[in-house]
């Protein structure tokens, strides 16, 4: 009898399992049909800060990649709010922001999912601002109770960009054309194949102007800003971190940790208050960095 390496019965035994189709194959990595569960970061006390991560661009569009589907961020920021909200031991949220922004929708709804929480379950909600902040990444963050920026963050752009590619000189020079059948004057209004008439380009400039003062009248509204900053802010322009506590967009400069104590001292919670994430998967050495 051949006694066979250890090592290559496993790797016979692991591939056979992929290429048997009557085995079922095993579940190689996380994806968002697995369920979050909590980890502890810090503390051992009864009561709870969730530290809620908001990295990248805003959407609520999912990810499907070859071995894992990603959930849209709007999706598992609410998800995570939903456990928040069923765990009576939560006292405090933080949202831990690095976001240059996204789509004024999935922006807008983060907004409302934030403040409905807020006012559901009157949990102290603290946001956080680490390398940007900006444009809908300082947006769906108006409802939390104090702001705080890293002294390094770059904040604002409160307005909205609307970019319409044209294409249609380069056509010209190749001899492409595009025929268009359109059951009303303005249906392919936006086309990258001609260019935009007159009429066309003020209702696109009225409709970015309508996104964007809704943008700053939510700005006014949350942060009770004067109307000479107002103005300023409205300019769409970006801030340093000391630049945004002038103008009241923030409430403090510090660093992860500053906020979370300063969270702890507004939800009146001990220094051992537990800290902890919603994740599918465990990793070594965990801490508050971890995105």
């Amino acid at each position: 009898m051949v006694r066979v390496p250890k090592i290559l019965f496993v790797f016979v035994a692991t591939t056979a399992v992929f290429l048997n189709g009557c085995v079922m194959s095993p579940k190689l990595f996380t994806d968002a049909t697995d369920p979050l569960r909590e980890y502890t970061i810090e503390g051992k006390g009864k009561d709870r800060i969730v530290v809620i991560p908001v990295k990248g661009i805003i959407s609520d569009f999912s990810r499907e990649g070859m071995f894992q589907t990603e959930p849209s961020m709007v999706q598992e920021i609410v998800s995570q709010l939903r456990l928040a909200e069923k765990d009576r031991r939560v006292k405090a949220v933080v949202l831990k922001v690095d976001s240059p922004g996204g789509t004024v929708t999935a922006s807008d709804v983060l907004y409302h999912e934030i403040k409905a929480f807020k006012d559901r379950t009157g949990v102290y909600v603290t946001a956080v601002m680490m390398n940007v902040a900006a444009s809908g990444g300082y947006y769906m963050v108006l409802p939390a109770d104090y702001i705080m920026a890293h002294p390094t963050t770059i904040t604002g752009s409160v307005g909205v960009i609307f970019l319409r590619p044209k294409i249609y000189s380069l056509m010209d020079k190749i001899g492409v054309g595009v025929n268009v059948s359109a059951s009303g004057e303005n249906k392919d209004m936006g086309s990258p194949f001609r260019e935009s008439t007159k009429s066309e380009e003020e209702i696109f400039q009225n409709m970015t102007d309508a996104l964007g003062s809704r943008f700053v009248n939510l700005v006014a509204e949350n942060r009770k800003i004067d109307a000479e900053d107002i103005r300023d802010i409205s300019s769409a322009r970006i801030y340093t971190a000391d630049e945004a506590l002038e103008r009241g967009l923030i409430d403090g400069i510090g660093y992860l940790s500053d906020a979370l104590e300063k969270t702890k001292m507004m939800a009146g919670l001990p220094e051992n208050a537990r800290v902890v994430v919603y994740r599918r998967e465990r990793y070594a050495n965990d801490n508050i960095y971890n995105t």
